[in-house]
């Protein structure tokens, strides 16, 4: 039997019936409860301020303050409440190819999903960001990616930072980073390799700290930048 606390979830959409919806889906499961809602970013900031949220689903486009905003405001805050330090949010888009997406990755969530997605890949994501061990629906974030390249390309200090971050690998981390980037699980880069699952985590660790990355989403995006990846490719 799993005693486990429930993953705590807050839903932030400027359309009732759209959280109305996602809120009956996730209270559907006994792993996963809602504890907070609201109509914009400013709201969710007021929400959060007094109730603790693993997860935030959050609407990239609102009127007031957009998904991107709330979630810088939202990421650079929660280092100043007790517990708040793992929060991860997710941004929900009604298109794969919005560059609003990207701008709320940048800003520190950790990845993005279609509102349209099935309901099982939205709890799967939940329970995924909530681990901090895999990248949220992969292809997708890829496509828009691939779409937006040449904008993470501008040079300037944070690329020669990363693209001397990149070059601190080995031969070894190098080979997994660029396994991560292209969207593969641990287990995925395991099997591949003829690797202990334990021994991919440690790369993985290895790599985040040395690229200073929050996660495997900011890897991709760091991949992207630094010319690792090739779109299309």
């Amino acid at each position: 039997m799993n005693t486990a606390e429930p993953i705590r979830v807050a839903l932030v959409d400027d359309q009732q019936l759209v959280r109305s919806g996602f809120k009956m889906l996730i209270n559907s499961q006994p792993d996963l409860t809602v504890v907070a809602e609201a109509g914009n970013g400013r709201d969710a900031i007021q929400a959060l301020g007094s109730t603790r949220a693993d997860v935030v689903l959050m609407d990239v486009r609102m009127p007031g303050m957009d998904g991107i905003e709330a979630t810088r405001v939202l990421l650079e805050n929660r280092v100043t409440r007790t517990g708040d330090d793992d929060l991860k949010i997710v941004v929900l888009t009604t298109f794969d190819l919005d560059e609003y997406a990207l701008a709320a990755i940048q800003a520190g969530a950790s990845g993005f999903l279609l509102k349209d997605a099935p309901p099982e890949e939205l709890l799967e994501a939940i329970r995924t960001v909530h681990r901090g061990d895999a990248v949220i629906a992969p292809s997708t974030t890829r496509r828009l990616l691939d779409h937006v390249a040449p904008l993470l390309r501008t040079p300037g200090p944070a690329h020669d930072k990363n693209a001397a971050a990149v070059a601190s690998l080995t031969a070894r981390e190098r080979e997994i980073f660029e396994l991560i980037a292209r969207g593969e699980s641990n287990p995925q880069i395991a099997a591949g390799l003829y690797l202990s699952e334990a021994t991919v985590k440690t790369h993985v660790g290895h790599i985040l700290a040395k690229l200073q990355a929050r996660d495997r989403v900011h890897v991709v995006m760091i991949a992207y930048e630094t010319g690792v990846v090739i779109p299309g490719r």
